[in-house]
């Protein structure tokens, strides 16, 4: 099977980058958005991005040229927007997916493969309103889609193995590092990350750090690119607390994804983040809180941190969300993890984690802290991840 022809149902950030993949890489796409200005939007950016990516000598003006070529805008769904691969890029909605679903199969040739860029919501849940689920999957992209390298295939409970290969292959051909996702809550990246800001908030809750100083000890002594903190910013926090609640509620309320009071809090007085210009740091102002740099301190909190992180991927492989190489792949492509939390895990020591985990369980007798069955396994049979 091969996919000539592209049409990507919204024209947001995500759907506008999933677009200038595909006509880049030398497919026909059809960019369609409800809203004209949404559109006008999006050509504008691809004439500035084209222009800046000829200007780094990324690519040529001859390329830029065919690339917009490429690129088709409209306000209407129908059969003038056909495709041999459709990718949907709206509203984490349910009912509003599955209604734009059924409008997409109406008129579809029974070739082609429908997906959606979820990053919350079930892939099966979605592929139920088709009447052929079986061509139904999830693509998912991380953002900026044209310069993160990652996109999680999900195949639903009743995808056909052969869409889901076939699918594989055009997003590698593309130049994507994809990895294959059990259809459940959170799949890998968004489903391993939680512990990275809910470790993170309890840490300050409890008054052992302050967020600069969390920050700085996950920089700089744990090596991530950026502090939890300053990643909720980033993403803004509703939308962080929002992909927590979600998958809390998805899980059947497991402890282990339960959101942070703190977090909830921010969202209700508005302090969303950098896009606001306040959220747990200031950006209308140069006076920001200094971090307390103290090694053991800093140790400590990165310690306690990495040891939730890596159960929580300890639990993906043992569910079978996913293989222990596309779990580190993913982390590692889809949010810069300075190594994969079970290659980390194998440097360690897998006793010296369940010690850390084992200590944090007998402390606050949580089952936020359980440790995972996978790795209390392999420190009994003496065995590492690879």
């Amino acid at each position: 099977m091969t996919f000539k022809t592209i049409t990507v149902i919204g024209a947001g950030t995500m759907g506008r980058g999933i677009a200038q993949i595909a006509a880049t890489n030398g497919c026909k796409v059809h960019l369609v958005d409800f809203s004209q200005d949404a559109l006008d939007s999006a050509l504008s950016d691809y004439k500035r991005i084209f222009a800046r990516l000829v200007e780094k000598g990324r690519m040529t003006e001859e390329e830029t040229t065919h690339a917009l070529a490429n690129l088709s805008f409209s306000t209407e769904l129908t059969e003038k927007q056909n495709a041999d691969f459709f990718i949907e890029a709206i509203v984490e909605n349910l009912e509003i997916k599955q209604k734009l679903f059924k409008q997409i199969e109406s008129f579809a040739s029974d070739t082609a493969v429908l997906a959606t860029n979820t990053s919350s919501l079930a892939v099966t849940a979605i592929a139920g309103a088709c009447v052929h689920a079986e061509r139904v999957l999830g693509v998912h992209f991380f953002n900026p889609a044209p310069l993160m390298p990652l996109v999680e295939i999900i195949p639903g409970i009743a995808t056909n193995a052969n869409v889901t290969s076939n699918v594989r292959k055009l997003i590698d051909s593309w130049g994507k590092t994809t990895v294959l996702a059990k259809d459940t809550p959170g799949f890998i990246v968004n489903r391993v990350a939680r512990p990275f800001y809910g470790e993170s908030l309890r840490i300050l809750e409890e008054g052992i750090a302050d967020a600069p100083t969390i920050d700085w000890a996950m920089r700089e002594i744990g090596g991530f690119r950026m502090g939890p903190f300053q990643l909720m910013d980033l993403i803004g926090i509703d939308i962080n607390y929002t992909v927590t609640e979600t998958v809390f509620a998805a899980f059947f309320y497991d402890p282990r994804f339960k959101p942070s009071f703190t977090q909830k809090r921010m969202v209700e007085a508005g302090f969303l983040g950098k896009k606001v210009g306040r959220g747990f740091y200031h950006y209308t102002t140069d006076v920001q809180s200094e971090p307390v740099k103290d090694p053991a301190l800093g140790e400590a909190i990165v310690n306690r941190v990495v040891a939730m992180l890596i159960n929580e991927a300890a639990d993906a492989v043992l569910m079978n969300i996913a293989s222990r190489e596309d779990v580190d792949l993913a982390m590692t492509k889809g949010v810069n993890y300075p190594k994969g939390l079970l290659t980390w895990a194998d440097e360690i020591g897998p006793a010296k984690v369940l010690d850390r985990l084992q200590e944090l369980f007998e402390d606050y007798g949580e089952d936020r802290y359980r440790p995972n069955p996978l790795l209390k396994r392999m420190v009994r049979e003496g065995k590492t991840f690879y």
